[in-house]
């Protein structure tokens, strides 16, 4: 009874504002406040308020709120724990088949496989004659770059 009335009253003196508020030629605030001051006045008609006085009072929904903030724990906690060791058991089994198919690094191959460089007399990547296939990939990048 004592959250209808002040539910009430809020909607009266948010009305009032919003009368003066359109006194002074700000229509679109009045209308907004006005909007904000009818809510209280339609939680109160639709049951909500009285459904919160009930449950505000209840230990039963009190226990079930610690029920379910201790659900949402668990599930962060394994969400965040899951982003820190890399995925899914399936995305870490899968990384691991991908990773033992690597080549030792003083391979002269590519560990990955086959990339998707370009050829050698590609106009997009020109090479340049250098000593090494390192080094002239170097030159044809500083040559690029006008250095």
């Amino acid at each position: 009874m004592i959250a209808e009335t002040v539910c009430s009253a809020v909607s009266a003196a948010g009305l009032g504002i919003a009368v003066v508020t359109a006194y002074r030629k700000r229509f679109l605030a009045a209308t907004r406040i006005a909007a904000y001051s009818l809510v209280p006045v339609g939680l109160v008609m639709t049951g909500v308020v009285g459904w919160l006085a009930d449950t505000a009072f209840s230990p039963t929904a009190w226990a079930g709120f610690g029920v379910l903030g201790a659900a949402w724990l668990l599930f962060a906690g394994t969400r965040a724990v899951e982003r820190r060791r890399g995925g899914t058991r399936a995305e870490r089994r899968a990384a691991r088949a991908n990773q033992a198919e690597a080549v030792a690094p003083a391979a002269s191959a590519p560990s990955l496989g086959a990339g998707t460089r370009p050829a050698a007399g590609s106009a997009t990547a020109p090479r340049a004659t250098g000593s090494g296939d390192d080094f002239g990939d170097i030159e044809a990048i500083l040559k690029k770059h006008g250095i």
